[in-house]
């Protein structure tokens, strides 16, 4: 391979490493070109891209791209499935399908979301539910502990608007009541005004009446 193919090789090594949040490692020792073919095919069903790789190359890309713990599985013949934006549970249970049924593709290990992960972790990932139903189970498993929370919490709210909303009717009508005494009052006050006042014509009269009176009887007394 000349040096520009080798260059041009690396880039193309470092801009996948770069974009992928996973890589899953194997050791392809005894497939055919056939066998490699059927499973990239499969691999790229879920997003994958299945590359044969020669070591030394992609350890000078995985130091140029950040990626240097993949060098641990850089030994042996090696493949490696670049997992972007695919469903990363399906392409290990792909390979991990592959390995059993062939009884030669072997799995090395990987990096998962920039952590190193080894062969077994690979199968404990490929025995994951589909990733549309495990998003579904954290789902469940995050809002069922949270609706248990908010119930514990709301009973107590609940009581307490019961109490609140008791004694808020009770000061209502308290305060209707209160509006109602000081009408009664001032009704029984009116009768009291107008018995004072009845005295006091009868004293009025009284008074005129002998004024009136005394000059009439004076004038007679002098005819005679």
């Amino acid at each position: 391979m000349l040096k520009q193919e080798k260059e041009q090789v690396v880039a193309e090594l470092v801009e996948r490493l770069r974009t992928s949040d996973t890589l899953l490692v194997a050791d392809y020792r005894g497939l055919n070109m056939t066998e490699i073919d059927a499973v990239r095919g499969e691999l790229l069903k879920h997003g994958a891209r299945f590359s044969v790789v020669k070591n030394t190359l992609t350890k000078r890309a995985a130091e140029v791209a950040g990626v240097d713990q993949l060098n641990e599985f850089l030994v042996g013949p090696t493949a490696i499935a670049f997992v972007s934006e695919g469903d990363m549970v399906a392409v290990a249970k792909a390979l991990n399908d592959t390995a059993r049924q062939t009884k030669i593709l072997t799995l090395k290990g990987g990096i998962l979301q920039g952590q190193t992960i080894t062969a077994e972790q690979v199968r404990d990932l490929a025995s994951l539910p589909p990733t549309d139903v495990l998003r579904g189970q954290i789902l469940a498993a995050i809002v069922g502990p949270m609706n248990a929370i908010v119930g514990i919490f709301a009973a107590p709210l609940r009581d307490m608007v019961g109490v609140l909303e008791a004694r808020v009717t009770q000061l209502r009508e308290q305060g209707d009541a209160g509006e109602e005494a000081p009408a009664e009052t001032e009704a029984q006050s009116e009768p009291e005004a107008a018995t004072d006042e009845v005295p006091a014509e009868p004293e009025a009269t009284a008074e005129e009446t002998p004024q009136d009176e005394t000059p009439q009887e004076t004038s007679d007394q002098e005819e005679e």
